[in-house]
């Protein structure tokens, strides 16, 4: 499966956006999906993950709140709505799919190329 990661962009603290994650090849409903970031100098951080069916979702606890994981099998998409953003989530966001809605990179086998999210104070 490929994945394309969209809707990072520069937002103001306390605003939103939209995370898109199109998936293209087969078998997307048996993937679990989830999401990462990346600050610059600092090591890759789980984010969201949502199971295959949407049923079983998990969220860093410092997104808890404000960040919503959801997806729809019948348009192979996910997406992380992000409210109420602080500077400190500034990132570059990765969707990944795997077999395991994992809190582990390792529990992922493919990734998207990454969308740049910024946060400014």
């Amino acid at each position: 499966v490929q994945l394309q990661a969209s809707g990072g962009g520069l937002v103001q603290a306390g605003g939103s956006l939209r995370l898109s994650c199109a998936a293209s090849g087969r078998s997307f409903s048996s993937y679990s999906m989830g999401w990462f970031r990346q600050a610059p100098g600092k090591e890759p951080e789980f984010v969201a993950a949502i199971s295959w069916s949407g049923g079983s979702l998990d969220y860093a606890d410092s997104v808890k709140g404000r960040f919503t994981i959801s997806r729809d099998n019948t348009k192979n998409a996910v997406t992380l709505q992000m409210n109420n953003l602080k500077p400190e989530d500034t990132a570059v966001y990765y969707c990944a799919a795997g077999y395991y809605n994992g809190r582990r990179g390792d529990s992922y086998n493919y990734w998207g190329q990454g969308t740049q999210v910024t946060v400014s104070s």
